[in-house]
């Protein structure tokens, strides 16, 4: 779980960016097969509080590689989950309709969490899915000084300041019903990529029993800029974008959970 400072201070966007000229070096980000992707569309949703810019580095890695990348539209997803999950819909079946073909849902965070809701609820529209720290098992589960920033949102959305998650979001009828949805199984290929060292949300919440779950060592906020990262994802979305893996069900006993070990 959490370690009070240390948690908060290996969280910190600074420490993040600090791996920034690291993967800028590796051959992970050199090493780019400019056909790879086969135009295979990608729709980005950033974690809470994140905005577009935070997934800045995996749009230049997936461009470089012939993916067509784009924003999910959520701003920095802050907004009610119904409101945003529209967004994202909407977004997801335009890319789909530009670029001819199902996308994939890549999320990080919060925004990994949106994107299984958008898998489970339209797998006609998503050829794969991934999500970076994203606590699909208990979505209210993340770091006790996340938790206040949220419950102060809401309170803002409760005193009339629109654009903000609310108290329906955090408990009631519509939380119950997205967390419903989390737990339902996907008909899509799926990684869920976490890590031991996350200071933001527990390893524990991120193991979604229909996807195939890979542990990397990186803090929460630095997923996005950390080469081992694009070391699973490489191999992964390329075979999707090649068709050698469609959507199939999964099952809970054919889940993995395992580290992988960096290379290079």
């Amino acid at each position: 779980m959490f370690d009070g400072l240390r948690s908060t201070a290996r969280e910190s966007i600074v420490r993040a960016l600090w791996d920034v000229p690291k993967l800028l070096r590796h051959r992970v980000w050199l090493d780019a097969d400019p056909g790879q992707g086969n135009g295979l569309g990608v729709v980005l949703a950033p974690g809470f509080g994140a905005g577009d810019t935070s997934l800045l580095p995996a749009a230049s890695w997936l461009r470089a590689r012939g993916y067509l990348p784009t924003s999910a539209g959520v701003g920095f997803t802050v907004g009610c989950t119904k409101d945003l999950l529209a967004k994202l819909l909407r977004s997801t079946e335009k890319h789909a309709e530009r670029t001819g073909r199902p996308v994939v849902l890549l999320g990080q965070s919060r925004g990994g969490g949106l994107a299984r809701l958008a898998a489970a609820r339209r797998p006609d529209l998503v050829h794969g899915l991934v999500m970076l720290g994203s606590p699909v098992l208990d979505p209210m589960g993340a770091h006790p000084n996340v938790m206040r920033i949220a419950r102060f949102l809401a309170r803002l959305a409760s005193a009339g300041v629109p654009g903000l998650l609310n108290d329906d979001c955090m408990q009631g009828p519509c939380f119950d019903e997205h967390v419903k949805t989390l737990a339902a199984p996907l008909r899509v290929p799926a990684i869920s990529i976490f890590s031991r060292l996350d200071g933001i949300v527990p390893w524990q919440l991120c193991q979604d029993p229909y996807a195939e779950c890979l542990e990397v060592h990186s803090t929460h906020t630095g997923m996005g800029f950390d080469p081992l990262v694009y070391e699973v994802l490489g191999p992964r979305l390329a075979s999707w974008a090649t068709g050698t893996v469609r959507a199939s069900s999964r099952t809970p006993s054919t889940t993995s959970s395992r580290p992988i070990v960096p290379v290079g």
